[in-house]
C-alpha cells in the first residue's frame, strides 16, 4: 500500500485527472440514470379493491412515465415473490407462465400456485370476459409523451391465503420487470395513500382498500452489453461520408457462425431468412461494417443566408423486426431555433428547464409510424429547417451535428469527433486520432505501475 501512494504522488496532474474521468464514466455507465429523462420510470400500483374470504381482490397497473422510451413486443414480463404462502385464485387482463404445485388445493384448483410467479399479458383479441381496462395488448406499452392514451397496463388478481385485513396482507418482495428483456431494476413496494377511483359518471369516488408503489428504473447498461444502434454523418461542404465505427455492434463472424448475418444480395434472400415462428425477437441483421439493427443518418443539406436544412433517415438492418412506434430522440443546441418538420413529428424534451437542446420526433400514424424490417422499405426519412442563431452560428468543429442521439430509448454510437466531416478550409485534420493518444497515455500509466 505504501509503495502504491509512494508512486502515485509522481504522477503529473493532468495524468490523475485523465484517469479519474474515464473510471468515473466507466462505473456511472451502470446506473439507472437517463440524463435527457431525469425523472422518467414505471410505477406500478397495487390497488387492493375488495376483501374476499381468505385473501383480497387487487387490480395492478403498470404506467410508464418515461418521456420516450417503451415497451415494444414481445412486451412486459412482471414477477415478485410472495411474503407468506399466497396463491392466485384467478386472474383477468393477464396471466402467470406456469401454474406451480397445487396438490395441497383438493377442491378448485387455483391458477397459479408458485412463491414466485411471472405474469404476462394477455394478446390482444382476447375474449371481453377476460378482459379489464388497459390489458390485453401483448405487453406493449408506450411512452406517455409519444402516445398518452396507451401509457398503461393493467390486470386483475384474485390473492388468496393473503390475510383479510389491512394488518395481516403482507407486501410482496423482489419485483422485477423485464421489458422484454432485463434493464429494469424495481426497488421495494411500499405502501402508500390508498388510490381513490371515480365513477364513469363523476358523481361517486371511491377507494382502494390498500394501495403499494413500486418504482422501476431503466439502465440499457443492464439491458444489454451491445450497442443496438449507430450513427453516420455527411454534408453538403465535404465528400466524405463518416460511416458507423466498425464492429460498433458486433463484427461479421459467418466463417465461424454461419447465418450470424444476411447478405442483402443472397439471390434467394427469402430461403435465406429463416422464419422460425412469430415470436422469434433475436435480431438477425444485414450484413454491414457496424452490424446494427438501426442506423441513423445525419446529413447537413443546404445552407441559406438565415436558415439551414438537415435530412434525418432511419433504416432498419434487422429482417426480424418491425418497430411500430419508433421514436428518436436527438440532442442539438440549435433545436430552440427548429423552425419547420416534415413527415414527423416533434416535442422538445427539457429536462435543464431553459436549455432547449434536445427534441423527440417520431412518425405520424398509418403513415410512418411503422419502421419495416429490412428490405428496400426498410427506412423513414424527414428533413429539419432551423434558423441560424448569428451569435453562434457556424459550420466549423462539428457544431452542425448532434451531441447524442437515442432510437427507442436506446444510446446510439457516435462516430469518433475527430472524424466529423470538416470545412475545406478548416485545414486537414489530425493524423493521430485523440482516442489514440488517451489509450497510449492510459497504458504508459499501468505500465509506470507494473514497473515501480
Amino acid at each position: 500500500m505504501e509503495l502504491c501512494f509512494r508512486s502515485l504522488s509522481k504522477i503529473t496532474t493532468p495524468i490523475i485527472l485523465l484517469f479519474s474521468l474515464l473510471s468515473c464514466f466507466c462505473f456511472n455507465s451502470s446506473e439507472a440514470y437517463d440524463a435527457l429523462d431525469p425523472n422518467g420510470n414505471i410505477t406500478i400500483k397495487w390497488d387492493i379493491i375488495t376483501w374476499t374470504p381468505d385473501g383480497y381482490v387487487a387490480v395492478v397497473t403498470m404506467y410508464n412515465f418515461q418521456q420516450y422510451r417503451h415497451i415494444q413486443a414481445p412486451g412486459w414480463t412482471l414477477g415478485w415473490t410472495w411474503a407468506k404462502k399466497e396463491v392466485i385464485w384467478s386472474m383477468m387482463g393477464a396471466q402467470t407462465t406456469e401454474q406451480g404445485d397445487c396438490s395441497r388445493y383438493k377442491g378448485n384448483t387455483p391458477h397459479c400456485c408458485k412463491k414466485n410467479p411471472t405474469v404476462v399479458d394477455l394478446l390482444p383479441g382476447t375474449p371481453y370476459n377476460q378482459q379489464i381496462a388497459n390489458c390485453c395488448k401483448g405487453g406493449v406499452i408506450n411512452s406517455w409523451v409519444q402516445d398518452p392514451s396507451n401509457f398503461a397496463s393493467s390486470f386483475q388478481v384474485s390473492v388468496g391465503a393473503a390475510g383479510t385485513t389491512n394488518k395481516t396482507v403482507r407486501v410482496p418482495k423482489n419485483f422485477t420487470l423485464k421489458a422484454p428483456g432485463p434493464g429494469y431494476t424495481c426497488g421495494p413496494a411500499k405502501v402508500g395513500k390508498p388510490t381513490k377511483f371515480m365513477s364513469q359518471d363523476g358523481r361517486r369516488q371511491t377507494q382502494a382498500m390498500m394501495t403499494w408503489n413500486v418504482t422501476c428504473t431503466y439502465s440499457q447498461f443492464l439491458a444489454q452489453k451491445t450497442p443496438t444502434c449507430c450513427v453516420s454523418l455527411s454534408s453538403f461542404y465535404n465528400d466524405t461520408i463518416v460511416p458507423c465505427p466498425t464492429c460498433t455492434c458486433g463484427c461479421q463472424n459467418n466463417g465461424t457462425q454461419p447465418g450470424s448475418c444476411v447478405n442483402p444480395d443472397a439471390p434467394h434472400l427469402a430461403s435465406v431468412v429463416p422464419d422460425n415462428g412469430k415470436n422469434n425477437y433475436a435480431p438477425l441483421v444485414q450484413c454491414t461494417s457496424h452490424m446494427c439493427p438501426i442506423r441513423v443518418h445525419w446529413h447537413v443539406k443546404l445552407n441559406y443566408k438565415d436558415y439551414w436544412r438537415v435530412k434525418v433517415t432511419i433504416t432498419n438492418f434487422n429482417y426480424r423486426m418491425n418497430y411500430t412506434q419508433w421514436n428518436l430522440v436527438v440532442q442539438h443546441p440549435n433545436f430552440d431555433n427548429l423552425t419547420q418538420l416534415f413527415s414527423f413529428y416533434y416535442k422538445p424534451l427539457t429536462p435543464y428547464q431553459d436549455i432547449n437542446d434536445t427534441a423527440m420526433l417520431w412518425g405520424i400514424k398509418f403513415y410512418n409510424d411503422l419502421l419495416m424490417q429490412a428490405g428496400p422499405l426498410g427506412n423513414v426519412q424527414s428533413e429539419l429547417l432551423f434558423q441560424k442563431d448569428k451569435s453562434t452560428f457556424t459550420f466549423e468543429k462539428g457544431w452542425a451535428f448532434p451531441r447524442r442521439v437515442y432510437f427507442n430509448g436506446d444510446n446510439c454510437v457516435m462516430p469518433p469527433p475527430d472524424e466529423y466531416p470538416y470545412l475545406p478550409n478548416a485545414g486537414s485534420r489530425p493524423d493521430v486520432s485523440l482516442l489514440v493518444l488517451a489509450v497510449t497515455l492510459l497504458s504508459s500509466v499501468a505500465f509506470y505501475f507494473v514497473c515501480f
